[in-house]
């Protein structure tokens, strides 16, 4: 979809459709809205009095303009209720928005700015915000199909802006909104591409693409040179499968001169997990194609971050491999030893996301010096458990990053959850043959088990995990989600990244 803005009036649009919203309870538009409204004689006023227009968030009524205005449509959508009303709600709206429109076979429309106006948004912030709505709430995963192609996809989206001044301010916002909604389609992309297809082999060529096409420092370590740096956590989950193992290192120098301020992203990178020797139930295995959903998240940041020039050194690791039984393949009751000399217990094969990311820390830490870790991994059924599939879980040893992590969070409108870490939860994680085990005694508590082991590979390094198990898929169409993956964690992740760099800590 090409994003455009243009000066002048939403009436004197010549276009399919155009794109006018209403809060709830409103009786009587105002603004572009209420130009709209008495340019087609009342129109809009009349359905909101009989009822049919009632501005409930995301709702959309189509009216026929009949020559009352150069467009042929009138697309009227619900904001909610005014004091709800926040910058994910642009984002939401925008996407039902387009989606109807697309759905309607329309190709070209133009839409005015969604409150920033009464509703107190910056005009950058908006447009930021309309724009990632409608790339992400129109996206399609059709790679992989011969005949159901895209054929009805809205081609063009004018953004009418009635202030010249403020023009400069919105281009720059949808720059910003295009180049966060394209790392987020990429990484859905990648979470969607069956597992025969993105190998880590494949994630490794998908990692050269962005270094390529930004400039950036990319290393590949081979299963010989992780033997050779002692990791024996990542590789004893690498063992059953035949595909190569690929530890993924892509580095982004935005602050040269100081290069301690410097952000970590660890993403899991399992690109199939079959659960190993301690296999998984075959039903919803599918869906375990997406387990590299983390390592996606953080690659897909960091092509961001570097387009937009953060003023911030970022690196993103990604330990990529199958996780798969096999007459090689780890068992439960084995004991390996990480990249920091620490003895694990594999009690369960399952529990592998946290393995590859014990040693991706390790290295984060020893090898690259890294001040702040933030890992992102499908790493639980338990936090689904507690939180389902609205928020992620968040743990960490650093309150200072978790606020600025749930700020992020903030801005994008991804949430999260803090999660407790009470020191008593350590005692699970005890082995009676090494120095921890790999799941937790017990039933309870797996989603803080998961992240107390992976604090142990942190140490005193500031940290954040992310659990986005619930969150790296959607059964359905909502908001700017679309059925399949999610890219969950790309734009909070980014936004960290100008956090931190505003703070010139």
């Amino acid at each position: 979809m090409d994003i455009r803005v243009v000066h002048g009036d939403i009436t004197q649009q010549a276009t399919d459709a155009i794109v006018v919203n209403l809060f709830e309870g409103v009786t009587r538009p105002g603004g572009a809205t209420g130009a709209v409204d008495r340019a087609l004689g009342g129109l809009i006023s009349t359905l909101i009095a009989e009822g049919e227009c009632k501005g409930k968030k995301g709702e959309t009524v189509l009216l026929h303009t009949f020559g009352r205005l150069p467009a042929k449509r009138v697309l009227v959508v619900g904001l909610g209720k005014q004091q709800d009303f926040t910058l994910d709600t642009v984002r939401q709206v925008a996407a039902e928005a387009c989606r109807f429109l697309k759905g309607k076979g329309i190709r070209r429309a133009a839409t005015i700015l969604h409150s920033a106006g009464i509703g107190g948004l910056a005009p950058h912030d908006s447009a930021m915000a309309l724009t990632e709505g409608a790339l992400l709430g129109t996206y399609a995963f059709t790679a992989l199909k011969t005949s159901e192609k895209d054929e009805t996809a809205l081609e063009t989206l004018e953004i009418v802006e009635a202030d010249r001044g403020k023009i400069p301010e919105v281009q720059a916002g949808v720059e910003v909104g295009k180049i966060l909604a394209e790392a987020t389609a990429l990484c859905r992309d990648l979470v969607n591409e069956p597992a025969n297809r993105l190998t880590p082999t494949r994630l490794a060529e998908v990692a050269h693409t962005i270094a390529t096409q930004h400039g950036l420092k990319l290393d590949i370590l081979e299963r010989e040179q992780c033997e050779a740096l002692g990791m024996g956590a990542y590789l004893a989950v690498a063992r059953g499968s035949h595909q190569p193992p690929k530890f993924i290192i892509l580095s982004y120098q935005g602050d040269p001169a100081h290069p301690d301020r410097n952000l970590g992203l660890i993403g899991k990178g399992i690109t199939f997990d079959s659960g190993g020797i301690s296999l998984k139930p075959a039903e919803r295995m599918e869906e375990m194609k997406g387990d590299m959903a983390g390592g996606a998240a953080v690659l897909c940041a960091l092509k961001a971050v570097a387009a937009l020039k953060v003023p911030l050194n970022a690196t993103a690791i990604v330990p990529a491999t199958e996780n798969m039984p096999g007459g090689g393949a780890t068992r439960p009751g084995d004991v390996v030893r990480a990249m920091n000399g620490k003895s694990i217990e594999v009690i369960n094969t399952d529990a592998e996301g946290r393995m590859v990311l014990a040693d991706a820390l390790c290295y984060a830490r020893q090898r690259l010096g890294l001040k702040r870790l933030v890992d992102v991994a499908t790493l639980t059924g338990a936090i689904v458990v507690a939180l389902g599939n609205l928020r992620a879980g968040l743990f960490t040893n650093n309150q200072a990053l978790a606020d600025q992590v749930l700020k992020a969070g903030e801005r994008s409108g991804e949430r999260f959850w803090q999660m407790p870490m009470d020191t008593e939860y350590r005692d699970l994680i005890k082995s009676e043959v090494a120095d921890i085990r790999n799941t937790g005694t017990g039933r309870g508590a797996g989603s803080i088990t998961g992240a107390y082991f992976i604090r142990e590979f942190a140490e005193d390094t500031p940290w954040v995990h992310l659990d986005i198990a619930g969150t790296f898929l959607s059964d359905r169409e909502t908001g700017y989600y679309v059925k399949g993956g999610t890219g969950f964690g790309v734009r909070t992740l980014v936004h960290l990244a100008r956090i931190l760099a505003e703070g010139k800590d």
